[in-house]
């Protein structure tokens, strides 16, 4: 009797652990996201899912190029996920189609069409970001009064691996 008690006992010690555990890398580490939308596009696809690294940005901050999910300031309940254009201390600059960061055109092989509209040259304000998701013309982003420059504190995450569906995996 006493042998099935400890083993018992061992087993919830085991189970306790593992969910402490869980929560723990779940608070502070990793994140599992489910893209809704199609902004990204085609980097990511709606109903995609992501793995997102939390601990990174404990470190450093945010920079361009990483595609990051954050609260959506109008709305902190809410999560989007889009790609950091520009930094504090940049300027930037949408004019004729083209993104400019401190007046250099940027490379983005990952959109697939001309970016509509333009973005008159601001500064990226100190703690902050500026993001685009990269289907420009079916983005609310950075350009839009609601969600404008991102707070750093609002970011959540990197996204870090696509694990969903699999046969998407990278």
């Amino acid at each position: 009797m006493n042998k099935s008690k400890n083993e018992l006992r061992e087993w919830l010690e085991t189970i306790a652990i593992a969910v402490v555990l869980a929560i723990l890398i779940k608070a502070f580490l990793f994140d599992l996201i489910q893209v809704d939308g199609n902004s990204m596009m085609p980097t990511l696809a709606n109903h995609e899912r992501l793995i997102v690294y939390k601990a990174g940005y404990l470190i450093h901050k945010p920079k361009a190029g990483d595609i990051v999910v954050f609260r959506y300031p109008h709305e902190p309940k809410y999560n989007f996920i889009k790609r950091v254009i520009a930094v504090e201390g940049n300027t930037v600059e949408i004019t004729d189609g083209r993104v400019f960061v401190d007046n250099v055109p940027l490379d983005e092989p990952y959109i697939l069409e001309v970016t509509l509209g333009d973005f008159h040259k601001r500064i990226v304000p100190e703690n902050t970001i500026f993001v685009l998701g990269d289907n420009r013309n079916n983005s609310k982003d950075s350009r839009f009064e609601d969600v404008g420059f991102v707070p750093v504190y609002h970011v959540k995450g990197r996204a870090l691996l696509k694990i969903w569906p699999l046969s998407k995996i990278q």
